[in-house]
């Protein structure tokens, strides 16, 4: 490029290149680059210049060139397609009136630092250290898919998008990238549109802490597939939109303490296959919109069941430990908002949650519960039985009152056959006629004490004790399958 046709501004810039100077244009300290469209030639760079000088600027034995640009406005498109920049670019606060065009480029580092601009492509960008774009102002949409970041991306308190302002793509795409470090997203990040992470592998931190994702009615943020190697930290987010995460592997916690899911009418959390150590979902307020965890595998899930949303999917959902301990009763309430209706593996799982902590009453509870919802899926004959088996002894679960049962019918026994003495079947050999035992016999299968087989009632009676008959074999039953359930457990 001829030097003789830059302007005084570019001729700064360009002096200062060769040397790895500094060139700030800014009036005062911290002055912001969202009026930069007002800026005037004392302070304009063509793109044109900036390519020239990173392609092939000039070098000076013994410095090592460096562009230092500080509130500068960036006229026309800075290409750099496929371009090999062995400087690092440090552009801050500065206004670019075009789309900052980095496909395919290959960088050593880039700071944008509180700069505004219309929007970037960085598709299949590589840059050997960080990308910084903290406190940004982005118009329209920042394409990263495919880069490969070998340090981290820093993003805190930047403003992504335009509110009412509606793309035909993600606001931030970060799709398929690969970032050796960390995704730090936080720090008041605002985007209004869709932030896409599918495919992504982050090895350290991703933390959108603070940040305010924005896509009413749409996805918020779409990570299915993502890997990352560290957590993923979301405390006090609010995400107005789907949050979306099937098939996510998350090496660290999941943390969304404090946060705020909103998607009225739609499903504000779809976690479907996510492999992660803990989800803790301890939001701030009730979770708006459906939450669907199927085929989850946590170690512990932390979410109080008053924030659970009317509208659950939990088929398949494995975890270890549940948090916060709460009774039975309660967690019941979630599982029976599951749209898809009875399923048993919830029930299961939240039993085996409870015997973990050794709460062998709440777990009673629970399995007395699926018995219930799964008798509604059975034919009229069968639900019948199971409302005998509810009423008497719990379907097993509850020991005590097939013990109370099993008592009240002795008491009723000895009584109607203390009045009503059965006869003899052989006076001279029978001994003496004992109603409580001859009941006894009746009642327990395996027990005899030689009464039953002396004495047989008639008529009326001879039915009433067919009918202790069968009472006493369903009880001693239960009873027998409560112990043996106990015992297993010890």
């Amino acid at each position: 490029m001829d030097i003789s046709q830059l302007t005084g501004a570019e001729r700064r810039v360009w002096e200062a290149y060769a040397l790895g100077g500094s060139v700030d244009f800014r009036v005062r300290p911290r002055e912001p680059a969202t009026s930069g469209a007002e800026w005037g030639p004392e302070r304009t760079v063509r793109a044109e210049v900036l390519r020239a000088l990173l392609v092939g600027g000039p070098r000076v034995e013994g410095e090592v060139p460096f562009l230092r640009l500080h509130g500068a406005r960036i006229s026309g498109v800075l290409d750099l397609q496929y371009a090999e920049v062995a400087v690092p670019l440090h552009m801050w606060a500065c206004h670019f009136d075009e789309e900052l065009d980095l496909y395919g480029a290959r960088l050593r580092q880039i700071n944008l630092g509180w700069s505004v601009l219309p929007g970037m492509n960085g598709t299949s960008l590589r840059v050997d250290g960080s990308l910084r774009m903290t406190g940004c102002r982005v118009r329209g949409p920042v394409r990263l898919g495919g880069a490969r970041i070998s340090g981290a991306v820093f993003l805190e308190g930047a403003h992504l998008g335009e509110e009412g302002v509606a793309l035909d793509e993600p606001v931030l795409a970060l799709n398929r990238t690969t970032i050796d470090d960390d995704l730090q997203a936080d720090g008041g990040l605002v985007v209004h549109g869709m932030v896409r992470l599918a495919g992504a592998v982050i090895a350290g931190n991703i933390t959108f802490d603070d940040a305010v994702l924005s896509n009413p009615g749409g996805t918020s943020l779409h990570a299915s597939g993502l890997n990352a190697g560290s957590g993923l930290h979301a405390m006090r987010l609010r995400a107005e939109g789907r949050v979306n995460l099937p098939g996510a592997r998350v090496a660290g916690p999941l943390n969304f303490e404090d946060a705020r899911l909103s998607n009225p009418g739609g499903t504000a959390l779809r976690a479907s296959g996510l492999v992660t150590g803990v989800l803790d979902l301890h939001v701030a307020e009730r979770i708006d919109g459906a939450v669907t965890l199927r085929g989850c595998q946590l170690d512990l899930l932390h979410l109080a069941t008053e924030m659970w949303p009317d509208k659950v999917r939990l088929d398949g959902l494995t975890y270890t430990r549940l948090s916060p301990h709460e009774p039975a009763e309660r967690w019941l309430r979630v599982l029976e908002r599951d749209v898809d209706g009875y399923v048993p593996y919830a029930y299961e799982q939240l039993t085996a949650a409870y015997r973990r902590l050794g709460d062998d009453g709440a777990a009673r509870t629970v399995q007395l519960a699926k018995q219930r919802r799964h008798r509604a899926t059975l034919s009229w004959y069968a639900r019948t039985w199971g409302y005998l088996q509810d009423w008497t002894v719990g379907y097993g679960f509850r020991p005590t009152r097939a013990a109370v049962w099993l008592l009240s019918l002795l008491l009723v026994g000895a009584v109607t056959f203390a009045v009503h003495e059965p006869s003899a079947l052989k006076p001279e050999e029978a001994p003496e006629f004992n109603p409580v035992f001859y009941t006894l016999d009746l009642l327990l299968p395996i027990v005899d004490f030689g009464q039953e087989g002396s004495y047989a009632a008639q008529g009326a009676y001879q039915w009433f004790g067919y009918a202790l008959v069968v009472l006493g074999w369903t009880l001693a039953t239960t009873i027998a399958a409560g112990v043996s359930r106990a015992i297993s457990r010890q």
